[in-house]
């Protein structure tokens, strides 16, 4: 036998994976029970037979269901800041810039997966107020808070002129996601495909820096 060009097998038991990765997995098990049975009726064992790892590993990771249900949405937070990219945002131009930050927040809150989650909260909220507290933390104000540092930057270039960039921030987060968001939870309509939302987000920024006075550029 050649030897040489054998490979070797590895010894010993496979690399565990590191806690980041389990937690990422327990966020993914988490979400899909809470949106399938509840979140009061989702015990933290059923959690963890889902994403595969004893019980001991779940409150060791994460000791109470509201820190399961404040991981899933900061697992889903994180999962959009990557994809947003704000060092590729800084090099954009500004209306470029906003127009893309839009595309992907309408990605984000008008997927099934966001939707389903928002269903969740207003379904539990009078039981378990954490879970509006956490949304509205977590999730809400970390979009707002992205949409404002741009904003302010668009100020600070001169391109816009605005008193309250984060007020202006959450009017710009409503144009964009707030009727479709209605719909969608409804079940008026379907979930909207990404040329629709790019489609939106570019109407919405054309009419956040143009407005609708007669006469005024339009992109």
């Amino acid at each position: 036998m050649d030897t040489a060009t054998t490979p070797r097998r590895p010894r010993g038991r496979p690399q565990a994976r590191s806690d980041q990765e389990t937690l990422a997995v327990i966020a993914e098990a988490a979400r899909h029970r809470f949106v399938e049975t509840g979140y009061s009726n989702t015990p933290m064992e059923q959690v963890a037979k889902a994403a595969g790892v004893s019980t001991k590993t779940l409150y060791r990771l994460v000791p109470t269901k509201a820190d399961l249900f404040k991981l899933t949405i900061s697992e889903r937070i994180g999962r959009f800041m990557l994809a947003l990219d704000e060092g590729l945002l800084a090099r954009l131009p500004f209306a470029d810039a906003l127009e893309r930050l839009m595309t992907k927040y309408g990605e984000l809150v008008l997927s099934a997966e966001v939707i389903a989650v928002q269903k969740l909260v207003l379904s539990e909220s009078d039981r378990f107020p954490e879970l509006a507290q956490e949304f509205q933390s977590g999730a809400i104000q970390a979009m707002q808070d992205v949409i404002a540092r741009l904003l302010r930057r668009g100020c600070a270039e001169g391109i816009i002129a605005l008193d309250e960039p984060r007020a202006a921030a959450g009017m710009l987060r409503g144009m964009m996601a707030l009727e479709p968001q209605r719909a969608l939870m409804t079940g008026a309509r379907r979930p909207p495909d990404p040329d629709e939302i790019a489609e939106r987000a570019r109407i919405c920024v054309s009419l956040f820096l143009h407005g609708c006075a007669k006469g005024a550029e339009q992109r």
